[in-house]
């Protein structure tokens, strides 16, 4: 091949690559968040009727009471896609445990108003915990799911002195690292905008984090999930969820599961 044929291949290869790069840095928010708008009432519904919080004109969540004595208030900050009215299916399991479960809500994600990007949401859940305790006192545990693990690595962080226990499902350890493990051969360490460094902010976070990992996840592969277990400090609990993928796993877990992991977030608030 002539070598100035080899030159214009060469640049035209260079070209694309780097409009590729151009795009995924413009549309990055695009390919990390998928948010569904809904209103207030289609939340309601999707739930099964819980209750908007803490009012339908200034939403947050949705709210669940348990039927008896209340033992603690959980918080959950769901993953990149739908809203918080699809996971309802947290409800059955904390409820029985005696916990009030809030499905947290994201700006730009079901009725709510605002931007996405990591230090809206963050900023946002902040809010949303400091919230609760006023509301409802302690304890206070924070469960995070995929990218809301992320969200809860980071607020919870910073509203440590009202957060008893962290639970974090199918988390990775810093977002680069997902990113780089899907695109090697882009430069995504120098790309992204968010990066959701649950090791930086969980260093000095001293309380109770049970890591739940799904064994054949292929989208937040288990090992980022463990090297954020590694980074941690104790008191800290490792949960791998035998053949579970990203987005079965709660349908591998009983009744047992759940309250052992309570139990080991509230261990020091036992009655």
């Amino acid at each position: 091949m002539p070598l100035v044929r080899i030159v214009r291949t060469a640049r035209m290869v260079l070209l694309v690559y780097l409009i590729v790069l151009a795009g995924i840095s413009m549309f990055q928010d695009q390919l990390l968040y998928f948010p569904e708008r809904a209103s207030v009432a289609d939340m309601e519904r999707a739930s099964g009727g819980l209750s908007p919080w803490p009012t339908a004109s200034d939403f947050r969540g949705l709210l669940a009471e348990p039927d008896g004595a209340v033992r603690a208030t959980a918080i959950i900050f769901h993953g990149n896609a739908g809203h918080a009215g699809h996971r309802q299916f947290y409800v059955g399991a904390l409820k029985r445990l005696g916990l009030r479960v809030i499905l947290a809500e994201y700006p730009a994600y079901g009725p709510r108003s605002g931007d996405l990007g990591e230090k809206s949401l963050v900023a946002d859940a902040e809010r949303t915990i400091a919230l609760a305790q006023r509301s409802y006192g302690g304890p206070l545990l924070v469960i995070g799911e995929s990218l809301g693990a992320g969200v809860a690595a980071a607020a919870s962080a910073a509203q440590r002195e009202r957060v008893d226990g962290l639970l974090l499902i199918t988390p990775w350890d810093r977002l680069e690292e997902v990113a780089a493990h899907h695109y090697p051969l882009l430069p995504v360490r120098w790309l992204l905008r968010d990066r959701y460094d649950s090791v930086a902010h969980l260093a000095s976070f001293g309380r109770p984090v049970l890591v739940a990992v799904a064994a054949g996840d292929t989208i937040v592969p288990p090992q980022f999930g463990r090297a954020l277990y590694a980074a941690l400090a104790e008191p800290k609990r490792l949960a791998v969820i035998a053949g579970a993928e990203h987005n079965d796993w709660f349908s591998r877990l009983d009744d047992a599961w759940w309250r052992q992991a309570v139990d080991f977030l509230l261990a020091d608030k036992a009655p």
